[in-house]
């Protein structure tokens, strides 16, 4: 007796139904409205920006949702969006689709020589990071991690230098996917192009799979950080102001009047004397707030 597996015949006509569906799926065009609804709970929910060149941006970035949940246009998965479900499940993934996540190790390498020759001799010289005063450091919009784990070896290397020193570092994204890639802090191995050889040997693991190279950082500098989400548009507060704030390229996505109101909320949470770092391409110029420049894009609380 042979085994035999139970077999239909193909149904060609529901096949060429399917991928008639599918290829819908990828010609359907989002509507005026829908990308009006969704641009306005974009911006009120998350502060960014999405005129109406962004379209076809917004289009191609949802088609993943949409795979995701069967759907089969834009109209459905806007009712869903604003639906009472859709509040609850579906706006932490469409946030994550939206986002921009672009960074690496060392970014915008004047800033690591501003941290070593100014913000940290000037930190130090106050006692702050020693007598049991542990610095304080928030990485705003972290991203995947590259940014607080660089800032985690730069004050490592700062504490190997000046005996007591000690820090925290917290890092914040309001992207819960890319939040758990931070904390996994396994990267690339092309990642660590930009990390010195020396900091490597010290703090990077490399892994063992060759068909998969991959990095990963040390525990000493995953137990200097904590990551939390954090939407900057609600009304947060710290548990603690902060020494320094690092908030690079993350407000260009937001109109001029959010960013003077996030730069307010930085500086509540920022200590007197203490320091913000902004991304090159951003300017806080025009805005009244309690702060003063002491180097390009980098300035002092007053």
């Amino acid at each position: 007796m042979t085994n035999q597996k139970n077999t239909e015949p193909i149904d060609d006509d529901a096949l060429k139904k399917s991928m008639n569906q599918s290829m819908r799926l990828f010609r359907a065009e989002m509507g005026d409205g829908e990308f009006k609804r969704f641009s306005a709970l974009i911006q009120s929910e998350f502060g960014i920006k999405m005129p109406s060149s962004k379209k076809v941006l917004l289009q191609s970035r949802f088609q993943k949702r949409l795979r995701a949940l069967g759907m089969h246009s834009y109209k459905e998965y806007c009712d869903y969006v604003f639906s009472e479900e859709g509040r609850k499940q579906e706006r932490s993934h469409l946030i994550d689709v939206v986002t921009t996540n672009t960074t690496h190790f060392f970014r915008e390498p004047k800033h690591w020589d501003i941290m070593n020759n100014i913000v940290l001799p000037d930190l130090w010289r106050r006692g702050i990071g020693g007598r049991g005063q542990k610095l304080k450091l928030w990485s705003a919009g972290c991203s995947s991690g590259e940014e607080p784990y660089t800032l985690a070896m730069v004050l490592s290397e700062w504490a190997a230098k000046n005996g007591g020193f000690d820090f925290s570092i917290l890092g914040t994204d309001i992207s819960r996917e890319i939040l758990q890639k931070a904390m996994r802090a396994v990267y690339s191995i092309d990642k660590a192009d930009e990390i010195s050889m020396e900091m490597k040997r010290k703090y990077v693991l490399k892994g063992k799979n060759k068909g998969n190279p991959l990095i990963k950082m040390d525990k000493c500098l995953r137990n200097k950080i904590t990551f939390q989400r954090l939407n900057f548009m609600e009304n947060f507060r710290l548990p603690e102001q902060q020494d320094i704030i690092f908030c690079r390229n993350v407000v260009i996505y937001f109109d001029r009047e959010t960013q003077l109101v996030l730069f307010n909320k930085f500086c509540n949470n920022l200590k007197k004397d203490g320091y913000l770092f902004i991304g090159h391409s951003e300017s806080l110029s025009g805005m009244k707030l309690p702060i003063r420049q002491v180097a390009p894009t980098v300035f002092q609380k007053l």
